[in-house]
This record gives C-alpha cells, sequence and structure tokens, in this order.
C-alpha cells in the first residue's frame, strides 16, 4: 500500500512535468490520477472584506489548478511536515498542521510565496489511493524576493516601491481568486450543464426539466419507513385464568378422591368376597356342600344353599 504522503510526492512530480502547451485534456488526466469522481476541494482563508470559503466539485478542480498557472506562476509544490494519519474502513485521513504551498512567480517579478496553513486529506483506501476531499486552511504566507534583485534596483525608488507591493492576496493570485468567486456561480450550474451534455437540450429546456424535478420532491410526500409486520401476542387474563385453574384444580381433586375412595371400597368387597367364596366349594364333613355367603352391591350379604 503506498503511504498518503508519498501520492503528494508524486502529485508535485506530475505538476512539475507541466508544459506550456497543457491544455485541459491533461488537467483532465490529472484530476483523473488524483482525484476520485465525487471528490471536492475546498479553500478557507480571511481576506481584508472577511472570512471566505470556496469548494468545488470534481469538474471544477483540473480548471482550478490551471488558474494557478495563469496567473504568473511557474512552478507549484506542497510540503507536508508532521502529518498524522488515520485509517477508517474505507478511508484514510491525514491532517498536516504544518503544510506550506509554495509557488515560484516569474512575472510581474521573480518571487517566492510560501503560504501556511493546515491541510486535511482523506484518500480511499485501495490500489488508486486517490484523494476525495481536500480542505486547505490558509492562516498565513510570505513573499520572498532575492537579495541579488534588490540590489540590481538599489538606485530605483520606483522600481523598489514596486518590489515592496505584494503580489498575491493570501498566497493566491487574482486569476485564482477570481476563478473561485466564479465558481460560487458555476458549482450549482453543474446539474444543467451535464444534462445539457447527457440529452442535448437547449438550455432553457435544461432549466425546465431541473426546476420541475426540483419542485416534485418539493411537493412530494417524504417516503415512509418501511415497518416489519409485529405479530401479535395473545395476552392471558390473570382473573379467568386463576379462577378457571383453581375450579379445574378442584374437580380434579374431587374426581380423585371420588376414584381413589371407589376403588378402595371394590379392593375391599373383593377381598372379602374372595375369602367368603373360597368356602364354598368346600364340602363339609358329611359330604354335603356347605352354604355360600355373596356380598350384593348395597354392601349386604346374602346367604345362599
Amino acid at each position: 500500500m503506498v503511504q498518503p504522503e508519498y501520492r503528494i510526492y508524486e502529485m508535485n512530480k506530475r505538476l512539475q512535468a507541466r508544459s506550456e502547451d497543457s491544455d485541459n485534456l491533461w488537467w483532465d488526466a490529472f484530476a483523473t490520477e488524483f482525484f476520485e469522481d465525487d471528490a471536492t476541494l475546498t479553500l478557507s482563508f480571511c481576506l481584508e472584506d472577511g472570512p471566505k470559503r470556496y469548494t468545488i466539485g470534481r469538474t471544477l478542480i483540473p480548471r482550478y489548478f490551471s488558474t494557478v498557472f495563469e496567473g504568473g506562476v511557474t512552478d507549484l509544490y506542497y510540503v507536508l511536515k508532521h502529518s498524522k494519519e488515520s485509517y477508517h474502513n474505507s478511508s484514510i485521513t491525514v491532517d498536516c498542521d504544518q503544510c506550506t504551498m509554495v509557488t515560484q512567480h516569474g512575472k510581474p517579478m521573480f518571487t517566492k510565496v510560501c503560504t501556511e496553513g493546515r491541510l486535511i486529506l482523506e484518500f480511499t483506501f485501495d490500489d488508486l489511493m486517490r484523494i476525495k476531499t481536500w480542505h486547505f486552511t490558509i492562516r498565513q504566507y510570505r513573499e520572498l524576493v532575492p537579495r541579488s534583485i534588490l540590489a540590481m534596483h538599489a538606485q530605483d525608488p520606483q522600481v523598489l516601491e514596486q518590489l515592496s507591493k505584494n503580489i498575491t492576496r493570501m498566497g493566491l493570485t487574482n486569476f485564482t481568486l477570481n476563478y473561485l468567486r466564479l465558481c460560487v456561480i458555476l458549482e450549482p450550474m453543474q446539474e444543467l450543464m451535464s444534462r445539457h451534455k447527457t440529452y442535448n437540450l437547449s438550455p432553457r429546456d435544461c432549466l425546465k426539466t431541473c426546476l420541475f424535478q426540483k419542485w416534485q420532491r418539493m411537493v412530494a410526500p417524504p417516503a415512509e419507513p418501511t415497518r416489519q409486520p409485529t405479530t401479535k401476542r395473545r395476552k392471558r387474563k390473570n382473573s379467568t385464568s386463576s379462577t378457571s385453574n383453581s375450579s379445574a384444580g378442584n374437580n380434579a381433586n374431587s374426581t380423585n378422591s371420588k376414584k381413589k375412595s371407589a376403588a378402595a371400597n371394590l379392593s375391599l368387597s373383593s377381598q372379602e368376597l374372595g375369602a367368603l367364596q373360597s368356602c364354598s366349594l368346600n364340602p363339609g364333613r358329611d359330604g354335603a356342600l356347605c352354604h355360600s355367603t355373596a356380598v350384593t352391591p348395597t354392601g349386604q350379604f346374602k346367604e345362599k344353599h
């Protein structure tokens, strides 16, 4: 797995390989190599009229880097010091509190600009390791002019006054600032542009369809979340169940007691019957059969001869 800082090093090398003939296709290939399809780039800084924050999408990122060089920059690279990495399930976050964007200007005069701030990058955790979010917060900047140039124009007060003026605002050229202001208008129009390229509609028809779809989304009620069917459980009534259980228990106890008493009577009568009938078959001393005694169902004894 490639380290995130090495990807920044590769991006610096690719920016140094840029030529004056680099067209939009070259910048699109550059953005495709280092940025995801849904990537966003955010710049935060403070100007004379207050704090600013600009966020652009993936389709506007190539043009942002090209405007840096159109403003007179000949070299651009990023230096990260003491960065911290944190790994997540599908992404890697790099937080560098000491990031420096170095730009070398060739016009209007030879100047090196160091823009310092905090850079937070989110990379996708895969083989390509492309940037998903880019957030650069500018704190301060420095414009460095070589001493040799100052010595050459030491006797010319007009040139010295021109050298003392800043050529950037918070480290950004006027070309880049104007493009960021334009992106405030261009970013919401990305849907219109993509619809125009896809369906080849006129700008008016694209605007109508986009507004109609947005109106439908606003008017349509929100979809209710699907609820899982709940199984109804029967609740037992305590009073009814207790009375039924008690009555059933009483009935069962009475039935068992009756059966036990009947069984006891039956066993007792059968023993008596067996004992009494045993003598009916024994002959007497005179050769005659002796009389037998039987028990009637009512429990009375009955003699038979």
